[in-house]
């Protein structure tokens, strides 16, 4: 391994497309070369970083020769080859961000789903986010033997200190976390939430520690490390999303899957709709039923809830974890013959499988939306609607 390192690191290659995981495809004496840090169609000398794997390998671009047109200066210190592994986008363009992500997201589904699309990736309006900096209010820091917080460098578990102004992509009102000491080996969690007061604390937060959000016309309480969407303008652009696709009428019976503590189920039941939620957090279930009284909800692994719930209903949301719902999941909730479903990834790949699935039983996207909720990462949120063709039973 060390002998190709050292062979390698200094050679100059071709960049070629952007691919899943926030680095782009080059070739180096017939190899397979994933690039971190690179653009399409740009000339770099690269750094290799991982050869452990016998049909590819890793590479950073230390330097670039021929630089793309959306290639920009980080505004970030701390982000680049060898530093923290929080961006993978720092030095490309918003409308470039953008339009790599789109390309992912197309080239998933296309060739894991035969899927056709060519949208466009929307941004997200919040203030204060315009320029791609500012939007996460949730922060997980890591703390090294220095009681220096900081965020893990890319595939590493060593830990690059925060620079002096803090991360960049963080929420201005999320407190500062660099100017003490903390305890060495330890993590923190920093948050900002519409309603309540700023939270620093151990991610090992007391079960009755609890947070206040507003989305979607309610109010919405949950655990203060429980889940919530990061990107302050996320929650109503995806029920907006949700809404618009499935077109929702009043006495209408929906199932929310993966429900967390009841966004879509609330919207779902505001609309009219007869709404059932499924989540295996029962601590999150339990903030559900408060938080979304007019519903019902159950409380298990959601291919398992889903063996006593009705056997038709008309529509479904489905908002799983970045691995996907997966073909049990898709073929239970397809068997009930739903008019519509909406499906919200956060994972291009695993939707693309999912949505493949489906396709199996005769469902179709009939809509597909992708949102840059993660700017300068290479993750994009995506809300597929599902109808079943003509003639499917």
């Amino acid at each position: 391994m060390t002998t190709h390192l050292q062979e390698s690191d200094g050679a100059t290659v071709e960049v070629g497309p952007v691919a899943h995981g926030g680095h782009c495809v080059a070739r180096l004496d017939g190899r397979v070369v994933f690039v971190r840090h690179a653009l399409p169609g740009e000339r770099v000398t690269i750094a290799v970083t991982d050869t452990t794997h016998d049909s590819f390998w890793r590479a950073d671009a230390v330097d670039i020769l021929e630089p793309s047109p959306d290639r920009v200066t980080s505004r970030c210190p701390v982000s680049g080859p060898g530093k923290c592994g929080g961006c993978d986008f720092q030095h490309v363009s918003l409308p470039g961000q953008r339009r790599l992500k789109a390309q992912v997201l197309a080239e998933q589904l296309d060739r894991l789903a035969g899927v056709p699309w060519d949208g466009e990736v929307e941004p997200v309006a919040s203030p204060g986010t315009e320029d791609g900096l500012g939007w996460r209010t949730r922060m997980r820091y890591h703390v090294d033997e220095q009681g220096r917080a900081g965020l893990r460098r890319h595939r590493s578990h060593e830990i690059q200190p925060l620079p002096a102004g803090g991360c960049p992509i963080a929420h201005p009102a999320t407190p500062s976390v660099v100017d003490r000491a903390w305890t060495p080996g330890g993590e923190l969690l920093a948050l900002t939430e519409v309603s309540a007061p700023v939270v620093v604390g151990a991610t090992t937060a007391s079960d009755d520690a609890e947070i206040v959000e507003h989305a979607a016309g309610r109010e919405w309480r949950l655990a203060v490390d429980g889940f919530w969407q990061v990107h302050p303008g996320a929650a109503d652009t995806l029920v907006r999303a949700v809404l618009e696709g499935l077109h929702p009428e009043p006495g209408e019976r929906a199932f929310d899957l993966y429900c967390g503590v009841g966004l879509f189920t609330g919207a779902l039941v505001d609309a009219g709709v007869r709404a059932w939620g499924v989540e295996w957090d029962r601590r999150a279930i339990g903030y559900a039923r408060g938080n979304v009284p007019g519903a019902k909800f159950t409380a298990g692994k959601v291919e398992r809830a889903l063996r006593t719930l009705p056997k038709r209903t008309d529509l479904v949301v489905l908002d799983p974890p970045r691995t996907g719902a997966g073909k049990d999941v898709v073929d239970a909730v397809v068997s009930r013959r739903p008019r519509a479903i909406a499906y919200v990834a956060c994972d291009p790949a695993a939707l693309a499988r999912d949505v493949a699935r489906a396709a199996r039983s005769g469902y179709r996207p009939t809509t597909i939306r992708a949102f840059d909720l993660f700017p300068m990462t290479h993750h994009v949120e995506a809300v597929v609607i599902l109808e079943p063709t003509t003639g499917a039973s």
